[in-house]
């Protein structure tokens, strides 16, 4: 398993990295998901599960920001917490310096749908996820334990790829063996 880098705050962080579900993982909420990993500190942390489109449309929901949603331009189910609740993630050009704009690792940040995307400009893209991956003090440091989940580098290009359902393949493809080898996993079980 891959060391877990230390915040700022002095904890051990994933904040910036990838959780991906190992087969090990039994919540339905979590087979086979990759997680970004936005915040992980003393006081617990937050994720988006990246690989889980759902079929509603940006368009129609947030209009004002549907020309900037990726490909394919729907709302993902970010996780099981507060799935009324929107988190989106953008990518941007540079730094950008709006009270509408939250910078996070690897260059992304998240970013305010409520107001127009003019007022957040250097926006090239965005995704929006309904819900999100929580976990109290000292829950996920005990499932890292447990190996239902392994750490891996993430890269901007995953948060907004246009292949979501091949995500967690896609992610344990670039990784040594043995984690790399997870990638023949059958994607359906009775093929196997």
């Amino acid at each position: 398993m891959k060391r877990i880098p230390t915040g700022n705050d002095g904890a051990m962080s994933t904040a910036g990295q990838h959780l991906v579900a190992t087969p090990r993982m039994l919540d339905p909420n979590f087979s086979r998901t990759v997680v970004f990993m936005i915040e992980h500190t003393n006081d617990g942390a937050l994720g988006v599960v990246l690989n889980r489109p759902s079929e509603l449309p940006v368009a129609g929901t947030i209009d004002e920001w549907a020309s900037l949603a990726a490909k394919p331009g729907v709302v993902f189910a970010g996780g099981p917490v507060s799935t009324r609740s929107v988190i989106t993630l953008a990518c941007a050009q540079a730094s950008i310096d709006s009270p509408h704009y939250q910078p996070i690792p690897l260059g992304l940040g998240t970013v305010d749908v409520g107001v127009s995307p003019n007022k957040v400009s250097g926006v090239l893209a965005v995704r929006m996820f309904a819900g999100y991956a929580g976990w109290g003090p000292g829950q996920l440091d005990a499932e890292l334990r447990q190996d239902t989940w392994q750490i891996v580098d993430a890269i901007p290009h995953d948060v907004h790829t246009a292949a979501p359902e091949e995500l967690w393949w896609t992610v344990l493809g670039r990784q040594p063996a043995p984690l790399g080898y997870l990638r023949l996993y059958p994607h359906n079980l009775e093929d196997n």
